[in-house]
This record gives C-alpha cells, structure tokens and sequence, in this order.
C-alpha cells in the first residue's frame, strides 16, 4: 500500500475533526544535549522543539521514523536504535491552516542517543537549532512546554 497525502480540503477537515499521530524524536549528543529546532510552521512557532512529525496514512511507525530522522535530521536512523519514551498528548489552539482550527497530536517520543553532533541541519521546518542541557531547556521560556514535558515524567503515557 502506497503512503497517502490528502488534499488541502481534506487535510483540514481532518485537522479540525481527528487527532492526528505523529513521532517526536528525542535528540540527544553523548555529553547529554538535547537537539532543538526553532520553529517556522504552527502550531509552536516561534518556540523551540524537539524535531517530529507526522505518521502517514498506510505508513508503519518503522517506516515513519525512518522517513522522519531522514526528513528532520538530515540523515536515517533505524527505530531499532532508538528508546520509546512515551505516548503525549499535545493540543494547540491553530494549526498550520489556520488560525481558527486546533490542533490535537498524539505523539510518539524515541530518544536518539547520538555520539557526535550533526554537522549540517535541514531548514525546511526550523529557520535555527541549538543543543540545550535539559536543565537550560526546562528553565528556557522560549522551549515550548510540550517539549519540556519528555523531561518531565509524570506527562507522558508510558508503556
């Protein structure tokens, strides 16, 4: 079965009616920095957050991380080399339509632990990055919240 992407119309009625599920990836150096992505599109722009995205219709979670890690980092992982964090919930009040239609993830957080730092970063979904030490991240007001939350046990679902 092949991936599908819906239409623009379609995609909005979605939005506005169904969670969507996606993957937040988790990026971690070797000296225990977190990888953030300022954001460009909504929800969160403006914030910084740990890189993700969407699941396709179709798409296996396996599938999904790999297309994301290469997407989002630059280059594949396997989600064999990853450690499931945890289900989230995120709820936004707009969303990348519009102003007026929220937003509801159910998100899928891996950590990615990586023993040297990316050299170069794609920019489609984050005009910056940065790596922040957890204790930075959680006391930084520009970190949105959602992100801090996989530094902070009891918001997450896990398994």
């Amino acid at each position: 079965m092949d991936n599908k992407l819906l239409a623009a119309d379609d995609f909005r009625m979605v939005v506005d009616f169904s969670p969507l599920i996606s993957i937040d990836l988790v990026v971690k150096s070797s000296e225990g920095r977190v990888l953030l992505g300022k954001r460009l599109n909504k929800p969160a722009k403006g914030f910084w957050f740990v890189p993700g995205g969407r699941v396709l219709k179709n798409e296996t979670l396996t599938n999904a991380f790999s297309r994301l890690t290469k997407v989002e980092l630059g280059f594949e992982v396997s989600i064999d080399n990853a450690r499931y964090l945890g289900l989230y919930e995120h709820f936004y009040d707009d969303s990348a339509l519009s102003d007026s239609i929220s937003t509801h993830y159910v998100v899928n957080a891996f950590l990615i632990e990586l023993n040297e730092l990316v050299p170069t970063l794609p920019v489609e979904q984050h005009s910056d990055y940065q790596w922040l030490s957890e204790i930075d991240l959680l006391n930084a007001d520009n970190v949105h919240n959602h992100t801090k939350w996989y530094f902070m046990n009891e918001k997450g679902y896990s398994v």
